[in-house]
């Protein structure tokens, strides 16, 4: 358990998040440095970019879950590179049976100093993260952080599991827009973390992508703002589609003149002349459930579903 953002501030959620996966069963290991603070960071650069590092390369760690969100990972991430050594001699591999029966096959390394991709869970600012690992070619998972993880609906924790214990993911059902059916390689993140990823090194290639955002406490006019910037920037003609999930607390500020947040969603994305799924349950407000960053999946905007 890392903290590579906002400095850690709800310590009773966190507590609570931290007992669901031991009470799944997992051994979960808090490094002492999040408690550290720097302003509103999690500690200093160096302290959270030691954070990601140690667990990463950790052999016997196989996943990372992050503490809260909030502002920091793309600090850690400047000047960045990921130890992925998947592409050099696998040593041997262990195969797993999923609930479906299908046959999965997970590397593994017996160098200890060696890193390994495994699972990273978080979401809000830790979107920079999974785009980067996405980058090259990891899947992580965006989903609740642990202080937020047990104010989840049962069934959205549940699917939290059933994804990191690879069985399969029922689809999620919103507000289709019309546009047709399309397959693509979902990315799913913040909308402000995400714009502030454009024309950086971080940002991933948006060719054939089923863009997935969310947001929370952004004025209509922010998110027109941002909005724009993806149009104007030429990343949005590259998308097959875009879902979306909760915009929670974005409603505009009292007596001030404002389009809602419905048009301004409608007005910069409606005309696009791609499938467009609204109303999607992720995001901020609970519930928010895993989304895997970086696989197929399928946006049905006459029905109103994604389906990994």
């Amino acid at each position: 358990m890392i903290a590579p953002s906002g400095a850690l501030r709800e310590f009773e959620v966190f507590q609570k998040g931290v007992e669901v996966w031991r009470n799944r069963g997992y051994r979960v290991e808090v490094m002492s440095e999040i408690y550290d603070k720097w302003g509103y960071l999690a500690g200093n650069d160096e302290n959270r970019r030691h954070q990601l590092a140690t667990a990463w390369k950790d052999p016997e760690c196989r996943g990372i879950l992050c503490s809260r969100g909030g502002f920091g990972s793309t600090r850690v991430l400047e000047n960045w590179t990921w130890e992925i050594l998947v592409t050099n001699e696998i040593t041997d591999s262990v195969s797993v049976e999923p609930a479906d029966n299908s046959s999965v096959r997970y590397a593994t390394k017996s160098d200890a100093s060696s890193a390994f991709p495994k699972w990273l869970i978080g979401f809000s600012d830790i979107t920079a993260l999974l785009w980067s690992l996405h980058k090259e070619g990891i899947i992580g998972v965006h989903a609740p952080v642990l202080t937020t993880l047990a104010s989840e609906p049962d069934w959205s924790i549940q699917r939290l599991f059933d994804l990191v214990e690879g069985r399969p993911l029922a689809p999620l059902e919103g507000c289709g827009w019309g546009g047709g059916v399309v397959t693509g390689i979902l990315l799913p993140g913040n909308l402000t973390v995400a714009t502030h990823l454009l024309a950086t090194p971080l940002q991933p290639d948006m060719d054939g992508v089923i863009l997935a955002l969310e947001d929370v406490t952004e004025p209509p006019y922010r998110i027109d703002r941002m909005l724009t910037q993806w149009r104007m920037s030429g990343e949005l003609s590259k998308v097959r589609g875009i879902a979306l999930g909760s915009f929670s607390r974005c409603e505009p500020p009292a007596n001030v003149p404002s389009l809602s947040l419905e048009e301004v969603l409608r007005d910069r994305l409606g005309n696009l002349g791609i499938p467009i799924v609204s109303d999607l349950p992720f995001g901020h407000a609970a519930p928010n459930a895993a989304l895997p960053v970086g696989v197929l999946a399928t946006l049905d905007a006459e029905r109103g579903v994604l389906r990994v």
